[in-house]
Formats: C-alpha cells, sequence, structure tokens
C-alpha cells in the first residue's frame, strides 16, 4: 500500500516527491479547520476572524470585527467593569464607575460616525439632548435648539 499514488516506473535514480496534498492531508485541514471554527464560536469570536482561506471577505470582515467588538468584548469588559467597581467602591466612594471608552476602538468608529451624523442632522433635538445622546454630559445653556446648516 505504500506504492498507492506514486508511478509504476522509477529508474535512474529518480525518486517521488509529492507535489500536492494527499486526500488524507486535505480531509485533515478540513477537520483542522472544522475545529477551528467550533473552537471560536463556543467562545464568541466570529469564524472569519481566524484567517481561514476561503471565510472571509473584506466587507464581511469588518462586520464580523464590529459583531465581536459588539457581542463578545463589551460584554465581558462590562461585566469586569462592573466586578471591579464593586470591589473598589468601599475604598474610592460610592461614585466610582468603571466602564469601556468605546470611542477609541477603531472597530467600532463607522458606527460612531454614523451616530454623529443622525444626531448632528436632528433639528428637533435641543444641544444637550444632542450631548445626551453622543454620550457627553449637558452644558449651561444647552437647552436651546439649533437648525443644521
Amino acid at each position: 500500500m505504500s506504492n498507492a499514488g506514486r508511478p509504476l516506473v522509477l529508474e535512474g535514480g529518480l525518486d517521488w516527491k509529492p507535489m500536492s496534498l494527499s486526500p488524507g492531508d486535505m480531509d485533515f485541514l478540513n477537520a483542522k479547520h472544522a475545529a477551528a471554527r467550533e473552537i471560536a464560536l463556543a467562545f464568541g469570536v466570529p469564524p472569519m476572524l481566524l484567517a481561514i482561506p476561503g471565510d472571509n471577505t473584506y466587507s464581511n470582515y469588518q462586520e464580523a470585527n464590529r459583531v465581536f467588538w459588539r457581542q463578545s468584548v463589551l460584554p465581558l469588559a462590562g461585566r469586569i467593569a462592573c466586578a471591579l467597581t464593586h470591589w473598589l467602591s468601599p475604598v474610592f466612594g460610592d461614585a466610582l464607575m468603571l466602564a469601556a471608552d468605546t470611542d477609541r476602538i477603531e472597530a467600532l468608529s463607522p458606527d460612531r460616525a454614523a451616530l454623529w451624523e443622525r444626531v448632528s442632522k436632528a433639528p428637533f433635538l435641543s444641544v444637550n439632548e444632542k450631548r445626551l445622546a453622543t454620550g457627553y454630559g449637558p452644558v449651561e445653556g444647552g437647552d436651546v435648539f439649533h437648525p443644521p446648516q
């Protein structure tokens, strides 16, 4: 069986060098990729972020990266921040609040830009309402309406 798939005659010092993967090797790679996908899904990582050949296109990668941050990283960071807040608040006071700064996450910048665009074009919101919608506190005299320019 060790000669299966080889040419019948190799003479004159010639030897056999495989030029591609055998069916068994290809099955192993497929099984390895399938296992990687299953593990990634168990941890909330979109499989296309694993760089498995054929799984990703550029637009799918951007969306998968955004989903990874929104559905896996940020909820975990929120739970960690909440636990740290409860642990540290007896020392630093009840006003202590730890949270992730989502404005600094590059993968979420398109979402942030879309929010700013929608809020800036909403003539029915006051300045303070726009600030609140984008995560900022109110300012004195901010309860006025400014029409879009």
